[in-house]
């Protein structure tokens, strides 16, 4: 199908650039965190029902390396050889120290600010190395099982202990890297794993020459909750001129991940079905906006205190009952699935989000919802001799309308139900913070697509 739009030639170059990376194409890049490797056999078989395709897991340095250059995969091994039974693909996060390679230092809990006790992050030419080693060590093994690595968790905040080092953390994602392109050439590598987007420390991470080795640059989107995942387009914006600034010469655009990102349906935070709402906008804002990989955090609720943010991140409770954020990822995999998105609809109001999507058919769906207060658009349409629309509003709930007859600009069903209409003027929507799903077929939608902005 040939590309007509600035933003899919963009999308095509990146996915390009990492072959391992999913292309731009629901469900491929749906992905979620997980906190286990064995006897969760019930836990990987709802993800794989969900519709998710990727899980990101931690890949702990001390649990595999407990005597000095003897390694034991055998839990990454069962956890990977479960993952594929299921069609799951896993980004193992490179991370976390060794008490065999470092001495213990005072830093603070990172969920708790508490201080504690802990084994710094590795920092001395002996630590690197080990850690470098013991990375290609698992890129060798785990050859072949299409794995993402990812260097490190959030080193920008108090993941990297005692204290975020900009300059330690890029000695160590150098080396690492370096090794693991020995090791397995065609690894795919993902780094920094930044919390937020801390432009400061990103451009120290890059100016050391980081970006010939990645093939592609991970960040976790959080934001407060009184921030929709929409606002988060203006950070990749910035992002991607930083990335310009640095990129080496001759590779192509990197694309962004989007690592790890949630919101938490707890008493301080949004609602169950906000949190819904936000995990299928998350999605389709990422795809937007060229993210190929997008992970949620979290897969399961870590507690069951409805006051407590960790306990909530879940899209289904800590004994594994589905929460509607669960529910409304199935309905955007079903709705979705084969579709990358085309283009955006000028609506008039910023509030609004008309996102066409099409398959390699051509055929297309609208995946449509508001930032706002619920209401209606008139989407301007010309229809055939055979014309059908269906709405699925994401909760469940389904809309048609269709029409034989002559050729003309549609006259409204007597019986059309109020979140879909057709008339005169086109097609009328209700959009909602949830977003629904339109399928138009015999419909030439007239309404135009909305102008790219700068970056």
């Amino acid at each position: 199908m040939r590309l007509t739009t600035w933003l899919s030639a963009w999308l095509c170059a990146a996915s390009l650039a990492a072959g391992e990376l999913p292309p731009l194409v629901l469900p491929a890049g749906v992905g979620v965190n997980i906190h286990f490797t064995r006897d969760h056999a019930r836990d990987l078989d709802l993800i794989a029902a969900a519709g998710f395709k990727f899980v990101r897991m931690d890949f702990g340095w001390s649990g595999v390396e407990r005597s000095r250059d003897t390694y034991d995969w055998s839990a990454y091994d069962d956890l990977t050889a479960n993952l594929e039974r299921r069609g799951l693909r896993a980004i193992y996060i490179l991370d976390y120290s060794n008490p065999l390679y470092e001495t213990e230092v005072v830093s603070r809990n990172p969920l708790t600010h508490a201080e504690q006790r802990d084994t710094a992050s590795p920092r001395h030419p002996e630590s690197v190395a080990a850690f470098a080693r013991w990375a290609a060590a698992a890129a060798r093994h785990f050859r072949g099982h299409r794995i993402i690595w990812e260097v490190w968790n959030e080193p920008n905040i108090s993941f990297w202990k005692p204290a975020p080092d900009v300059r330690q953390y890029r000695t160590l994602a150098l080396a690492t890297c370096r090794a693991l392109r020995e090791a397995d050439p065609t690894a795919t590598i993902i780094g920094p794993a930044s919390s937020t987007f801390p432009l400061e420390f990103l451009t120290g991470f890059f100016e050391a020459g980081v970006l010939q080795y990645l093939d592609a640059v991970s960040v976790h989107p959080y934001r407060p909750y009184r921030k929709p995942p929409e606002t988060v387009l203006e950070d990749y914006r910035k992002l991607r001129a930083l990335l310009r600034r640095y990129l080496p010469a001759g590779k192509r655009p990197m694309p962004i991940i989007s690592g790890e990102w949630g919101y938490a349906s707890h008493n301080r935070g949004v609602s169950p079905e906000t949190q819904a709402a936000f995990l299928v906008r998350q999605q389709l804002v990422n795809l937007l906006a060229g993210v190929p990989l997008s992970i949620w955090y979290d897969w399961k609720n870590d507690g069951p205190d409805p006051a407590e943010g960790e306990h909530n991140f879940g899209t289904v409770t800590a004994d594994l009952q589905p929460k509607p954020a669960y529910r409304a990822v199935q309905v955007l995999v079903r709705e979705l699935a084969g579709y990358h998105v085309a283009r955006q609809l000028a609506t008039g109001s910023k509030e609004d989000y008309v996102v066409v999507c099409a398959d390699r058919t051509g055929a297309e769906k609208l995946a449509v919802w508001t930032t706002g207060s619920p209401h209606r658009v008139t989407l301007a349409a010309r229809f055939k001799r055979h014309w059908l629309v269906n709405l699925h509003t994401g909760t469940g709930q389904t809309f048609t309308a269709s029409q034989e007859g002559a050729e003309g600009h549609g006259v409204a069903p007597a019986a059309s139900p109020a979140p879909l209409q057709l008339t005169p003027a086109g097609v009328v929507l209700e959009l909602t913070p949830m977003p629904g799903f339109v399928a138009l077929r015999g419909v030439r939608l007239r309404t135009p697509a909305l102008k790219p902005g700068p970056g």
